[in-house]
């Protein structure tokens, strides 16, 4: 399944609303974000699964 890039930022977001585009737009300079498609009128989509494994790799356990 593919996501919107808003689609991305309201999950990734807190009570406070979505993540900001800004934020977004930092990690993906520093290479830092999930993997994305760009699409060829410019849009941007992230696969779930590509979301998922990215935000599996931010896991860490409390007790380390």
């Amino acid at each position: 399944m593919l996501l919107t890039l808003d689609q991305v930022l309201v999950e990734l977001g807190g009570p406070e609303g979505p993540l900001p585009r800004s934020t977004w737009q930092d990690w993906q300079r520093k290479g830092t974000g999930p993997k994305v498609i760009k699409l060829p009128n410019g849009q941007i989509r992230v696969a779930r699964d590509d979301l998922n494994a990215w935000l599996d790799g931010l896991t860490r356990d409390p007790s380390r």
